[in-house]
């Protein structure tokens, strides 16, 4: 290849040419200032994108501020600090001027264009990826589902969450490791292992997880079936009568659902449940004893979780999801980081103990150390207590945390912990008690990524019911709906290339719909606008990427002459400073864990480039232009790869 402009000997920084123009700008706005406002010149607001590119590239309000401040019109102020301001020994910046006040810089794209091409095509996959210079060790906790059960939508946005995340810290150059934390303590996995036994312990029909999901939803139901009639029965006032019932009546809907679709499963597990004197006692003791790691108990409850994870662990790898540690709940207990974390609390100013039960103060916390400003509490807002030991002497799940937390600190200098925004308090609760207990570092580097929830239309889900869907159906479901329109195009495709762009485009439209809005709002999970071509999904994105493929394959593929200069057309300029801006964007997006920057930059650039393939003849160009065009088009190609692979989705080279 050769173009004058390229080989001019600049010494810019090719990594990132609009952080090259920034600064020109700022510096030539500094100089312009200090001859006629030197007063401002410390006061300078951020430069900022205008409405539109027929403005410029960027922008200054400082006039308007200077306006307000002397009384003049703004837009004379501005007229002299343009007049004063001198771009001649600039290299990218073609020309500063006034409008409505504003100062508006725009770029030079002859210099600019040859820049950033020779850095994409230079970089390639590596393109648009900056390495931070203080790198951390950071844990990423993200899916940690209950081993009850397979995956199901309300873990599915957890799980494609937390994988963006740490792809993104890791790929800006943080020490990055994945971590599960396998929630086997508590009531539902107790309520398994017991149903488990029950049957003696039988190999599971089918995928693990799924078969075990069934399992605890049948032995749940036939639980609270035998606890409620019994309540019923030594119940004598009426009014106490009345809720029972209509609890009894909710569960006895639940058992028609579940006889229905699980007959045999759900018919056997009844008529040993029957047989039974006290279930509930028993799944208590069962609890206990496996917190004591009583031999018996953790082989039963040990042999459910496995079991629970290998179809867990299937299901991520459908996702192309993978953790760097297992890390599990009960280990906290045996090992004796839980009670150090009792024994440290007990010691404490803040802890109320009656009998077997602790609890923590919270408030009295915040109050004693002044932290409402640093956890960004009001004034008025008091925290609730935390309950760490019941009256049973068993653990809670945030006493267990907080050692899990303290356990994480020791290989980590941050822990991001990806959970439900409807867990908010109890993260608030375990960074204050955190805090109390001495562990200050952890209390402020602990970082909840909180998420809203996955809704599906008509559907209300719940596991301990059985009413869920499973992410293992969402894939599938996916597949089918890809591969029908796959296979219903004209264009011969092999069948194994068939599955393999259905299953690629399936898994990449389930994840971008769940990162391509602000994590902490919910979303309606509908299959019309996850798969949808015309805008705002991974189809329309990876059709961009595969017009762009198209084109580039009806072009000559060795060096060619091209003039970067001739790229003049407007949607040319747009689609220049939108690759030019990925670096910046896929910093942003990473250093504020907002994985949904790089998801609507790619949309974006997509949606533009949609606009050019319909609009800007490629391929019939005049020599130099249409080869100048070859390298337009080439470089959008790497964006969206690049900037879809840094989310953990892949693109399919067909469609």
């Amino acid at each position: 290849m050769t173009n004058p402009a390229e080989t001019s000997g600049s010494l810019i920084n090719l990594t990132d040419t609009l952080t090259q123009f920034y600064d020109e700008c700022r510096t030539v706005l500094r100089d312009a200032l200090k001859s006629v406002y030197p007063a401002w010149v410390e006061r300078m607001p951020r430069l900022s994108t205008p409405p539109s590119l027929e403005f410029g590239e960027l922008s200054s309000s400082i006039a308007h501020e200077i306006a307000t401040e002397r009384k003049i019109p703004p837009r004379a102020i501005a007229r002299s600090i343009c007049e004063a301001a001198n771009i001649g020994n600039t290299e990218l910046i073609a020309s500063v001027s006034e409008i409505s006040g504003y100062i508006n810089f725009k770029l030079d794209y002859s210099r600019a264009a040859p820049l950033i091409f020779r850095t994409v095509l230079d970089d390639q996959e590596h393109y648009g990826i900056q390495m931070i210079s203080n790198p951390v060790r950071i844990a990423v906790e993200h899916t940690s589902a209950n081993p009850s059960g397979p995956l199901t939508m309300g873990h599915v946005r957890n799980s494609i969450l937390g994988d963006a995340l740490a792809r993104m810290l890791a790929a800006r150059g943080h020490l990055v490791k994945r971590r599960f934390y396998v929630d086997d303590v508590g009531r539902q996995v107790s309520i398994l292992a017991y149903g488990y036994k029950l049957l003696g312990k039988p190999l599971p029909e089918g995928k693990p997880d799924t078969w075990l999901g069934r399992l605890y939803a049948v032995t749940n139901c036939a639980l609270q079936l035998e606890t409620l009639k019994k309540k019923l029965e030594n119940t004598q006032i009426e009014q106490d009568r009345g809720p029972l019932q209509k609890e009894l009546d909710e569960w006895t809907s639940v058992a028609a659902e579940l006889s229905s679709t699980h007959e045999d499963l759900f018919n056997t597990v009844i008529q040993l449940m029957q047989k039974q004197s006290d279930a509930e006692a028993d799944i208590q003791a069962l609890g206990r004893s496996y917190e004591t790691n009583e031999k018996t108990t953790t082989v039963l409850v040990g042999t459910v979780a496995q079991l629970a994870l290998e179809g867990i662990r299937a299901s991520l790898a459908e996702m192309d999801i993978e953790f760097d540690s297992w890390d599990w709940e009960s280990k906290l207990i045996w090992n004796g980081s839980v009670q150090r974390v009792v024994d440290g609390a007990k010691k404490l100013p803040f802890t109320e103990i009656d009998g077997e039960s602790i609890k923590m103060n919270v408030n009295s916390i915040v109050e004693a150390y002044a932290l409402r400003g640093q956890f960004h509490l009001s004034a008025d807002y008091e925290v609730p207590s935390l309950t760490l030991i019941r009256s049973d002497g068993s653990t809670l799940y945030p006493t267990r945390d907080i050692a899990y937390t303290i356990f994480k600190f020791t290989e980590s200098d941050r822990v991001i912990n990806v959970i439900a925004s409807e867990q908010s308090l109890p993260q608030l609760q375990i960074r204050l008690a955190l805090y109390a207990l001495g562990e200050r570092h952890a209390a402020t580097n602990l970082i909840h990524y909180a998420y809203g929830l996955v809704e599906l239309p008509g559907a209300k889900m719940s596991k301990r019911k059985a009413r869920f869907i499973a992410l293992d159906d969402v894939i599938e479901q996916a597949r089918r709906r890809v591969r029908e329109e796959v296979a219903s195009r004209k264009e011969s495709i092999l069948e194994t290339d068939v599955e393999l762009i259905s299953r690629t485009i399936a898994v990449g439209a389930i994840k971008f719909a769940l990162l391509n809005i602000n994590s902490v709002k919910n979303m309606t999970f509908t299959w019309d606008r996850v798969l949808s071509l015309e805008k705002n999904s991974l189809p329309f994105i990876n059709y961009a990427y595969t017009r762009a493929g198209t084109i580039l394959r009806k072009l000559p593929q060795a060096p060619v002459e091209y003039d970067l200069r001739s790229l003049t057309h407007p949607l040319e300029r747009f689609l220049i400073l939108k690759i030019a801006q990925m670096p910046m964007i896929f910093c942003e997006a990473a250093d504020q864990l907002k994985p949904e920057e790089l998801a609507n930059y790619a949309n974006v650039v997509a949606e533009k480039f949609h606009e050019y393939y319909e609009k800007v003849d490629v391929i019939h160009a005049e020599e130099r232009v249409k080869n100048a065009r070859a390298q337009l088009v080439k470089s959008v190609q790497i964006v969206l790869r690049n900037s879809m692979q840094l989310l953990g989705i892949s693109l399919a080279e067909r469609m």
